[in-house]
């Protein structure tokens, strides 16, 4: 029986050592300095490419600018999208541009814990400290909102961050944003758009029981389990050309949000258009559909 009993404290006091190093264990890189001058319109026309304005700002209910409040249901429990004003204790406001850029790029808050991986920041890992340096610029012309971000309402144990760093040393990938050669600049051009700033595999790749897409077998071939119980269609290059999509209509439709068959696309995709693809420029709607009907399976 003491021997039982060694065994099990011993086993007690490795998991709770192994439960402290977890807790303890500091994720993201070092904070690194900034001395860029950032552009305001860039830095807008980024956000809306990255789907800030869609994800952070409440229309339905009336919600002002990146004042945050938007449900979203997962199976984990329900997340509310924060606060981006520059109000100083609600918002973003009273932040550095340095904390800024590892929040967007690695998604570690200033206090050094993880967002919640709904937060899209996988996709926004390679933008350059040039388009940190946009983004910020475009940011603090927001007016300030001093309206409270609504706690995060997810179930034990999703509700225990330090758990995040394991699902991040599991499941974080980078973005498949890197030229690549053999294609040309409007092919390279729509791949950083596509798998990067609009982060359209978050919707349309598969994902297992723990959240993580599917990215090696089921990129872009659709869900049929978006948070809220929505579905995301395939958009592989086979499933677009064999629907009746060309580089012209695809386009068309990121602008419109109208299908060659005279229908419109709804609930999200409806929003991605109307506050995101609908700003970008016809050369940049190309530059997407260029590379979506183009296979591009091997990475």
């Amino acid at each position: 029986m003491k021997k039982l009993f060694r065994l099990g404290l011993a086993a007690a006091v490795s998991a709770s050592a192994g439960f402290a190093a977890v807790v303890a264990w500091p994720i993201g890189t070092s904070l690194q300095s900034f001395d860029l001058e950032g552009d305001v319109n860039r830095g807008a026309y980024l956000a809306r490419a990255s789907g800030c304005i869609a994800c952070h700002t409440n229309f339905a209910e009336g919600g002002a600018p990146l004042s945050g409040g938007v449900k979203l249901d997962t199976p984990f429990g329900t997340l509310y999208s924060p606060n981006l004003t520059t109000d100083p204790d609600h918002g973003i406001g009273d932040w550095t541009i340095e904390q800024f850029a590892k929040a967007v790029r690695e998604g570690v808050s200033p206090e050094g814990d993880s967002y919640y991986p709904a937060f899209t920041y996988p996709f926004y890992a390679n933008f350059t400290d040039q388009e940190i340096a946009d983004l910020w610029a475009a940011f603090k012309t927001v007016p300030a909102v001093a309206e409270p971000s609504k706690e995060q309402d997810m179930a034990f144990p999703f509700n225990q961050r330090w758990g995040l760093k394991l699902w991040r040393a599991a499941f974080l990938e980078p973005p498949r944003t890197d030229p690549v050669e053999g294609n040309d600049d409007v092919w390279n051009r729509g791949r950083l758009l596509v798998e990067g700033a609009a982060h359209c595999a978050a919707c349309h790749t598969g994902r297992n029981l723990a959240g993580a897409r599917k990215s090696d077998t089921e990129h872009f071939k659709g869900s049929d389990a978006l948070p809220g119980g929505g579905k995301a269609p395939a958009i592989d290059f086979v499933t677009l050309q064999e629907e009746g999509w060309t580089v012209d209509n695809l386009a068309y439709a990121l602008r419109t949000g109208l299908m060659p068959d005279g229908d419109a696309f709804g609930g999200s995709m409806g929003e991605v258009v109307l506050y995101g693809t609908s700003f970008l420029t016809e050369d940049d709607r190309k530059a997407m559909a260029t590379y979506l009907l183009d296979d591009h399976s091997g990475g």
